[in-house]
């Protein structure tokens, strides 16, 4: 029941602060503007819509803790993804708001600073040793995910819907376990996504969430991923965050490979994601959302059933979803982009 109070009441508040953050970024003129040939939106869009769900999402655990008891290892979590949270949005509104956005060095620097509060707060990879090599691990995890995240945030209701299929999974395996801040967070999360996502999706009253948000949501969900347990049952459970997170990764790691085969630096902006090869190919984009949409449910499913069946038949899962992976990407890249 209190899982129920703490959906509806973020995502009452989401639908609430998503147009007021918009109303606030038209009123002082903070848009995102199409200057630069990778922008896919045409016309100039007010930013703020990361705002909107982070003030949901902490606004609610906030009352939320003021009439449950949380257990003190879900305070001492929660503090330390408060705290990593107010961070990475500072870094999200700086980089928002300068014309130039955020020196790169200095972005990693930060993501990596946002790592380490959640290795302070015991949020970790805790199943490797040494520990130091478990923490630079973890440092790399949260860093990888922050950016995958943002980098798939080029379609309307694409970052906001596969990140709320994500924390949804995030708490329905978590659901039985011990670490109860990842349920309370991880629903909020969704709700606060799905309050944001008709907004993103348009075209009247659209809003952007910007890297405020796409840093916030990639932060939020490598927290998640480090809080629960996958291998209760079987070992091969292990891997099930990153088939929840698939997606991001996925989308990371082709666009840097075709980047890199066209001679270009991978670290710089293209228009080689998926979502835009399905684009140039004739699909529209409301279809490419929806597609995503399936593929992230479908793969959420999988990483649940790795967690519950057994080394043979968990092996058999991953082979099928690399081999489709890779069959896709031999598909998509004989796409011609402009």
């Amino acid at each position: 029941m209190v899982y129920l109070l703490v959906f509806f009441s973020t995502l009452l508040l989401s639908l609430i602060f998503t147009p007021l953050m918009r109303s606030l970024a038209l009123h002082y003129q903070i848009f995102d503007h199409p200057i630069s040939e990778v922008k896919t939106h045409k016309i100039s869009t007010p930013y703020f819509g990361g705002l909107a769900i982070f003030s949901s999402f902490v606004i609610t655990l906030i009352l939320i803790r003021l009439f449950t008891r949380f257990p003190t290892g879900t305070l001492r979590s929660l503090r330390g993804i408060f705290l990593g949270s107010i961070v990475i949005i500072i870094l999200g509104l700086i980089d928002d708001l300068k014309t130039d956005g955020v020196n790169y060095k200095l972005k990693f620097a930060i993501q990596i600073l946002v790592a380490l509060i959640l290795i302070h707060y015991d949020i970790r990879l805790k199943f490797i040793s040494p520990k130091y090599f478990a923490d630079f691990l973890t440092i790399f995890w949260v860093v990888g995910i922050i950016n995958a995240i943002n980098i798939i945030d080029i379609m309307d209701g694409l970052a906001a819907s596969v990140s709320a299929i994500a924390a949804f999974a995030f708490f329905f395996i978590a659901l039985v376990g011990e670490e109860i801040y990842v349920n309370f967070a991880s629903i909020s999360l969704t709700a606060a996504c799905l309050g944001f996502l008709p907004y993103n999706i348009s075209k009247k009253y659209k809003i952007f969430m910007g890297d405020t948000g796409s840093l916030l949501l990639g932060f939020l969900l490598a927290s998640f991923s480090l809080g629960t347990s996958y291998t209760k049952i079987s070992e091969i459970g292990l891997y099930a965050p990153i088939l929840i997170l698939a997606i991001p990764i996925y989308d990371t790691f082709f666009v840097m490979y075709m980047r890199i085969r066209q001679g270009r630096s991978p670290f710089l902006g293209s228009k080689d994601h998926f979502a835009l090869r399905l684009e140039a190919s004739g699909i529209s984009r409301m279809k490419v959302l929806i597609f995503a949409c399936l593929v992230s449910l479908s793969l959420s499913f999988f990483a649940w059933l790795v967690t519950r069946v057994k080394t043979i038949f968990g092996v058999v899962i991953y082979f099928l979803i690399v081999f489709s992976f890779i069959i896709f990407s031999l598909k998509i890249q004989k796409i011609k982009m402009e």
